[in-house]
């Protein structure tokens, strides 16, 4: 299948992300079109990417085979409304914005292809995992599309829309976990007096070897915690801390408040 044409509407942090994850991919310039509302910014974008930017979504959106959606819950009426005109069922609308159903997009944009999906920001190294739910009107061409266009930049799963408020807990929110355990560890480790240079390398490398290891290894994460801890030795002591201290109850908790604010998103959103 030939690469898509994709317009990226709202070229915001997500929205760069995908738009130099294309052209890593080996999409052209000539390609990816991009959407901001900031004239400053058009600027900005032209310059770091090379692609040509716009403050008119009508003109970005308008024969693209892929119109990527990136923009905040909030302003998914207003970007509806401008391109319903231009858009029709010969293009694919793939929306990121979290919590938004596929319904509002359905609704604003009859007989038009819908994929709705959640991605994060390891997708800035390829690293990304985006799940995805395909709407009414999907075709395979429409899935194959899409998987290509978000699979330029990671891993993508598809799941049943249901199911798109817990990922945006998980996976979508889920860097914003690592980055604070990161935190947490490195400013433990200077406590320790070990230099803030040592400290970093030290973490940075151990969470990236430990998830390498978890995505390769055909073991759970509990087996590979087990295989780590020792009776009676340094790692028992410090998961007898963290289970003490309510670890496993927090995260759960974590997972929730965002699950929940994303359904409220999308409730804001439709309405």
């Amino acid at each position: 299948m030939d690469r898509p044409t994709v317009a990226v509407l709202g070229a915001g942090s997500m929205g760069e992300i995908f738009a130099s994850g294309l052209l890593r991919a080996g999409w052209t310039t000539d390609d990816v079109s991009l959407v901001t509302r900031r004239d400053a910014r058009v600027r900005e974008l032209q310059y770091s990417t090379g692609i040509t930017a716009t403050m008119s979504l009508s003109e970005g959106a308008t024969g693209r085979d892929v119109v990527l959606i990136a923009v905040k819950p909030k302003d998914v009426a207003r970007v509806l409304q401008e391109i319903a005109p231009v858009i029709d069922a010969s293009q694919t609308v793939v929306s990121i914005a979290a919590g938004v159903p596929l319904a509002t997009f359905e609704t604003a944009l009859a007989g038009v292809p819908i994929i709705r999906a959640m991605p994060n920001t390891p997708s800035a190294v390829d690293l990304g995992m985006t799940a995805f739910t395909v709407g009414e009107h999907v075709l395979q061409r429409d899935i194959d599309r899409a998987t290509m266009m978000l699979g330029a930049v990671g891993e993508t799963i598809e799941l049943s829309e249901d199911l798109l408020d817990a990922v945006t807990a998980v996976s979508g929110t889920g860097p914003a976990y690592v980055f604070l355990l990161a935190e947490s560890m490195i400013e433990a480790a200077i406590r320790e007096g070990l230099p803030h240079h040592a400290a970093e390398k030290l973490v940075h490398q151990t969470l990236w070897g430990a998830g390498a290891l978890l995505a390769a290894s055909d073991k759970s994460a509990f087996r590979l915690r087990g295989e780590v801890t020792s009776p009676g030795g340094t790692t028992a002591a410090a998961m007898h801390v963290l289970e003490d201290g309510g670890f496993r109850a927090l995260m759960e908790d974590a997972i929730q408040a965002a699950a929940k604010r994303s359904k409220d998103l999308g409730k804001r959103a439709s309405e």
